[in-house]
Order: C-alpha cells, then sequence, then structure tokens
C-alpha cells in the first residue's frame, strides 16, 4: 500500500491537529484545523491514496466518527488509556498528533468500538435513563442527610411519600430548612416525572430491537435491563470470543490470590 496516507488527529473543542505520514513514516503533511465538519472533510479531499485516520475516544469522537467514516478507507478511534507512548518525551498537539499517525501506521493502537447506527436512539435514551436515575439518587441521599443533620431518624422510604410530606416538614423548626427541604421535594418530583417519560420512550424504542426478545427469554432480564443491554453491547460480533462479551458484560468470574508462593527448603514452590 505505497499509496497509503496514516493521518493523526488530536482532537479540540476548537481545534484538531492533523499529522500525515506516508507508508514508510516519512511526515508529508501538518495542518491546524477549525472543529467543523466542512473543514475537515475539505482537508480530507486535498489528500490522495487509501486514507487512514485515527484520534482518540472523546467528546467529539462519535461525531467525528461517524463524519469521517464514508470519506476515508478505515477510521480507528482508540482508547486514550491505552497509548502510553503518547507520555512519553515532548509533548503538544502537534506531537500528539504525529505520535497518533505513527502508532497507526504501526498497528500498535487499542480500537474502541463505534458503529451500529441502528441502536443510536437506544443508547442515547440509555444514557439519559441512566443519568437522571443517578441525580434521582442524589436528590434522595441529600434530602435524608438534611433531616438526619437536625437529629430527625429517617429511614426508609416513607420520607419521600408525597402524603407523608407535611408531616416530614412538620419536624423541621428552622424556616431555612424546611424552604430547603420543601425546594428538595420539588426537585425530587420533577426528576421523578422525568424518569417515567425517558423510561416509556426507552421502551418504546427497544421493542424495534429483534434481540429485545430473545433477551426477555432469559430469567431475571426485565424490559429494562434487556434494553440496557442492547445499548451497551450493540452487537455480540464485536467480540472475538464469548469469554471477552461475558467480561465486558460484567458478568465474567473475577478471581483474587495473594501469597502464591513459598519457600521450602530454600527452594520456591506453588502452593
Amino acid at each position: 500500500m505505497n499509496d497509503a496516507k496514516y493521518i493523526g488527529l488530536d482532537v479540540h473543542q476548537a481545534t484538531i491537529s492533523a499529522a500525515v505520514l506516508d507508508s514508510n513514516g516519512k511526515l508529508i503533511m501538518e495542518s491546524i484545523l477549525e472543529t467543523k465538519a466542512a473543514t475537515v472533510l475539505q482537508f480530507l479531499q486535498g489528500l490522495r491514496g487509501s486514507l487512514y485516520v485515527t484520534f482518540e475516544e472523546g467528546t467529539c469522537a462519535a461525531w467525528l466518527h461517524d463524519l469521517l467514516k464514508p470519506h476515508v478507507t478505515k477510521v480507528l478511534v482508540c482508547d486514550p488509556r491505552k497509548n502510553s507512548l503518547l507520555k512519553a518525551g515532548n509533548k503538544n498537539d502537534r506531537i500528539d498528533a504525529r505520535k497518533l499517525a505513527e502508532l497507526l501506521r504501526t498497528g500498535l493502537l487499542s480500537p474502541v468500538y463505534h458503529g451500529e447506527n441502528g441502536v443510536r436512539t437506544l443508547r442515547e435514551l440509555s444514557r439519559s435513563y441512566l443519568a437522571i436515575n443517578r441525580d434521582l439518587t442524589r436528590v434522595m441521599n441529600r434530602l435524608k442527610a438534611l433531616y438526619r443533620s437536625w437529629a430527625i431518624p429517617c429511614a426508609g422510604q416513607k420520607v419521600y411519600a408525597p402524603r407523608h410530606r407535611g408531616e416530614w416538614l412538620a419536624k423541621i423548626t428552622e424556616a431555612g430548612v424546611r424552604r430547603r427541604a420543601e425546594l428538595c421535594y420539588q426537585q425530587l418530583d420533577a426528576l421523578q416525572a422525568l424518569r417515567h417519560q425517558v423510561r416509556c420512550d426507552l421502551l418504546a424504542e427497544s421493542r424495534k430491537q429483534k434481540a429485545t426478545n430473545l433477551l426477555r427469554q432469559i430469567p431475571s432480564i426485565g424490559p429494562i435491563r434487556a434494553a440496557l443491554l442492547i445499548a451497551l453491547i450493540q452487537t455480540p460480533h464485536r467480540f472475538r470470543t464469548k469469554r471477552q462479551l461475558w467480561a465486558y458484560s460484567g458478568l465474567a468470574l473475577q478471581t483474587s490470590t495473594s501469597g502464591e508462593y513459598r519457600f521450602v527448603e530454600g527452594q520456591l514452590k506453588a502452593i
């Protein structure tokens, strides 16, 4: 592939540093691009040959992957946690882009999966559902912490029930603290209504996926868990073996050992 070009992109919110290497590793072009679709595509249109592009997983990774995929031979989104070579030596945007291009050329990058546009909506709804759940948990913990800070026991779920709120608020004698609790209750109600809405959208979108009915046949896999599994995994074919799929899904066994060896009569032996 003498006509191959290896392009490393160091992506930031406003600018992208680009470095282009040929098949021999020779630097043939460097450029600073504005982080806009038209600018990036115009840069690629000025290059000839088979184009191989890489950049690190980040905020703009999904947008940039979908933008570049139809216009280049291959797009590889790499895992920044495994790019230890980028941390060695001098570091700036131009150097990082050049190193990414060289690592791509030599096949030393660990890819992050991007694909399966058919589940993009389900993925975004899953992210919204999980984020709202986390926010809801924070508000509930904050509300209980408020009562406990004034030595008011509040175990269980009764403290959140709308019909008992007047009783709980009456236990707070300080007006400012009571107003703070009222605002927490308003935030709790808003998040609960929003979670219900997102849950309905999530379930409706998951029913469009054929894998939902198959996953529902597994014991303990309900409608929400099936939707989240599809959004998380996207496709099992991205994994080389079943073992990798189980590990990625959090279903693999984990073992932990310590003191596996001992000295017996001056010799090291396994226990």
